[in-house]
């Protein structure tokens, strides 16, 4: 889904070959992907001992040895009121702390289970974008939004230009525009979308010396809004890194999770802190469905009808504001019942021990 949003930045193709741009922006898209999990495993699996994670499970477990008085107190105190019952189901939470964060330096207990839901949030995640995405639906969306900003931007130099010069900057123009729309159809196949946009250049460059300035007007459309597209559609790729960033921060702190879960309280912490991670998981792939589900009513509505010309600038804002806002709603909602979930759950189970 993210090399889409590179092909906003074609219009930089005055200056550089476009095929490079568009190339270039999927390779730099797929390099952040990869440095998003070479960072996971450098800090969750690799030389744990010497690292930002070793240093916060060593805080984990000074965090663990200072609440085991706590602990040991309330055994007391359980041992003396219930007799065995409750205090024998309250000293698996020990063991569950020494266990987890038991780091050898090549990654903890903890940590490995931490990337295994990581993963397992993740295969979810992408089972979900290539079912319901299947046709590209959110690139086709994303750049039939985008596809006459960044044409206006190769013919706006013509503006200023009259009579052959003007023609000669319309053809130097066209032919750039056709490579961005062979990139289009050979992702794509042969959209009325693309035909529709491949028309409207052709009408301007076969144009015997002189356009209308209401048809150029038309397709060359406004920097401001460039502007603003190339901003918002900038902000729901930056939603989407914010995602991996917390997800990532969430894993880092689980083991001041673990340690502090021996406190006597109801909630342990390390529940509040698998809720946290879930609830950002369902945030990535609550924020993918809304995208794609958005998007196919976009491709098969104006996308395929030719003779409608519609303005995408409430799908470019949807993407960018209130899409995530809705799917952040989402998580918050699905995981407090996820939290009560695993309360109920470990309160029932610490009943029939």
């Amino acid at each position: 889904m993210q090399l889409a949003i590179q092909l906003i930045f074609a219009q930089v193709g005055r200056q550089v070959g476009i095929d490079d741009v568009l190339d270039n922006g999927a390779a730099t898209s797929q390099s952040i992907a990869q440095g998003w999990d070479k960072q996971w495993l450098d800090l969750l699996q690799n030389n744990t001992s010497n690292n930002l994670y070793g240093a916060l499970t060593n805080l984990g477990i000074f965090f663990a040895v200072g609440t085991l008085l706590f602990f040991m107190i309330q055994f007391l105190k359980d041992l003396i009121s219930y007799e065995y019952t409750r205090p024998i189901s309250a000293l698996i939470w020990p063991f569950v702390v020494v266990i987890l964060l038991n780091n050898s330096g090549k990654g903890s207990i903890l940590s490995n289970l931490t990337l295994g839901l990581r993963g397992f949030l993740n295969n979810v995640n992408q089972e979900v974008v290539v079912s319901a995405d299947a046709g590209k639906m959110y690139q086709q969306a994303l750049n039939m939004s985008i596809a006459e900003e960044v044409t206006g931007s190769f013919l706006r130099p013509c503006q200023s230009l009259t009579g052959t010069q003007q023609s000669q900057c319309f053809v130097q123009a066209a032919d750039k525009i056709n490579i961005l729309l062979q990139k289009y159809r050979d992702t794509y196949g042969k959209r009325i979308w693309i035909n529709r946009l491949q028309t409207k250049v052709d009408d301007i460059r076969y144009d015997k010396g002189f356009v209308s300035e209401t048809s150029f007007n038309s397709l060359l459309g406004s920097t401001v809004q460039t502007s603003i597209k190339n901003f918002l559609v900038s902000l729901q790729y930056a939603f989407q890194n914010l995602i991996e960033a917390t997800m990532l921060l969430i894993a880092l702190l689980a083991p001041i999770a673990v340690g502090g879960s021996l406190l006597p309280v109801a909630g342990k912490p390390i529940f509040a802190w698998l809720t946290g991670f879930l609830s950002i998981g369902i945030a990535k792939i609550s924020f993918n469905i809304i995208a794609v589900l958005t998007a196919a009513v976009i491709v098969n509505g104006p996308g395929q009808n030719a003779s409608a010309d519609p303005d995408l600038m409430w799908f470019i804002i949807f993407l960018g504001i209130l899409a995530p806002i809705l799917s952040l709603l989402v998580a918050a909602a699905g995981g407090f019942a996820v939290f009560s979930g695993i309360s109920n759950t470990a309160s029932l189970v610490r009943e029939r021990i």
